[in-house]
Order: structure tokens, then sequence, then C-alpha cells
């Protein structure tokens, strides 16, 4: 049984993670390089379970008792006693080998290991541990408390045993999970990702404004959110490394990221992160 959660990252979807974890009625440990980062971490995930309780979805004594049930460290050799341990650092292919490596000193053999990433290979992870039948993809969506969907992405030497333990880690915490296998995007992100740089493209051409591409699609095709928008809320320059890993793994063009996408990261023009993208938001 998994009972005891392990999260590298206490940053956007670190601190997803940890609450959604938490909230279900499971341990755990939150890590990060610095006690700032990990109070940043917990500060949002207080704030995220005072807004459940004001919106009457938690009660009072459920929101200190999913607090209490969170302990936060900068020292990872405190995750030694996990059942499972979700690396959720920056979507960035060596950072993520790095902390996975060092993760294996620290663990027990036991335990299970998976990462929360977007776009990177499984099987090329995996085969950077100690344990690749206990390694698995979970990718996650933002916000991690409102979106129903897990997303289970299985590496070449992901065992059945793994599998089957993460889509119950999954029901546990109140998630619908979906299997994918191991290719550039997986499920979701293959569809979603080329769909945003295309708006992009169209965007450049002058095809039509941002507001009206956006409405376009929420208004035409019943989307709760326009492509633009979306762009601006994962974040432009997770959006154009998502799209340099499609065009580099399928060799084909069709995945070239937008060059407006390229300039618009060159610029520091990231999204909401940094208060403009596509829009501006007053930072």
């Amino acid at each position: 049984m998994i009972e005891q959660i392990g999260i590298v990252g206490a940053g956007t979807m670190g601190n997803g993670i940890a609450q959604v974890c938490a909230a279900a009625g499971l341990q755990v440990i939150m890590t990060d390089i610095s006690e700032a980062a990990l109070a940043r971490g917990m500060s949002v995930v207080t704030g995220s379970l005072e807004r459940l309780v004001n919106k009457q979805k938690m009660t009072d004594a459920d929101r200190q008792a999913a607090l209490k049930r969170i302990v936060t460290t900068t020292d990872s050799a405190k995750l030694a006693d996990c059942d499972l341990v979700i690396e959720a650092a920056t979507e960035n292919e060596d950072l993520k080998i790095k902390i996975l490596k060092d993760l294996c000193t620290k663990l027990r053999p036991s335990a299970l290991l998976a990462t929360n990433t977007s776009s990177i290979s499984i099987t090329k992870l995996a085969a950077a541990t100690d344990r690749p039948d206990r390694f698995i993809g979970m990718h996650f969506f933002n916000p991690v408390p409102l979106m129903a969907l897990l997303e289970l992405i299985r590496g070449l030497q992901t065992s059945d045993d793994t599998h089957a333990k993460a889509a119950e880690f999954a029901k546990r915490i109140g998630k619908v999970a979906i299997t994918a296998k191991n290719s550039p995007g997986f499920a979701v992100n293959r569809i979603l990702c080329p769909m945003i740089n295309e708006a992009i493209f169209a965007l450049a051409e002058g095809i039509a404004t941002a507001e009206d591409l956006d409405a376009g699609m929420k208004l035409g095709c019943n989307h709760p959110i326009g492509p633009l928008a979306l762009a601006d809320m994962i974040g432009l320059d997770t959006m154009l490394s998502v799209m340099e890993v499609f065009y580099e793994g399928f060799n084909d063009p069709k995945y070239r990221p937008a060059p407006l996408l390229k300039e618009m990261v060159a610029a520091g023009h990231l999204g909401r992160k940094t208060g403009q993208g596509f829009y501006s938001y007053g930072k």
C-alpha cells in the first residue's frame, strides 16, 4: 500500500500534488533546495485549502488535518521511508536525471519512483535509475487540485505491478487515470501543444487577433479557454521546450516551434508568470 509520498519540488506542480495527496489522507514529505521555496509552496497550499473551506467544499477540520500531513525539508534523505516519490522539478532532462540518480541512493529498494513530466522520455529517465521496472511517468495537469486527469506513462521497462499501483494511487487521490505509451508528448500534449503552436502561427500570420482566435476556439469548439490564453497559463518557455522535444523526437517539420513563440521567449514574455505573454496581466 502507498501511504507515504515524497515530492521533489515545491513549485506549482509539486505543491499542487502535495495538496491533493494530503487531502486524500496520505502522509507527504515535500522537498526543495531552499527553505524559501518550501515556504512559498506551503503558502500556496494554505491559500488553496482556505478557498476550498470558503466555498464549503472542505471543512476547516479537514483543512487543518491536511496541512498537518505535509512535512517540508531541504534534506532529500528524509524521503528514505516513502512508498512513492514523485519528482516534480523543472521540465529539464539533465536536471531530472541528476535528481533521480541522487534519489536512488536514498530510497529503499522497494520504493516506486515517478516523474511529473509533460514531454521527456520515461524510458530514458528510467534507464538513469536503479529501478527502471519500478519507474513510471505521472503527468499531472495544472492546477493540480482542480484538474481531474492523471496521465500515466509506461516506459519500456515499467512493470505491470508498478502500473497497477500507480493506477490505484490515482484513484486514492481522486484522479481519473489514462495510460499512454512513451512517445513525445504522450497522449494529451501530443494533441494539445501542436494546436497551441498552430494558433501562434495563425496569430503571427495575421489570420485573426489573439482575442478572436481564443474566442473562436471557445465558442466554436467549446473549449473552456482559448489556446493563446492557455499558452500564457502554461508558460511560453514550457511550450517552447515541449515543441522542441516534439521537433527533435519526431524529426518532422510539422512540429517546428512557431518563430513568434521563440521570439517571445527570447524577449522574456513568458505569460502569466512574467505578467506579459499574448496578453498583459498587470504585474
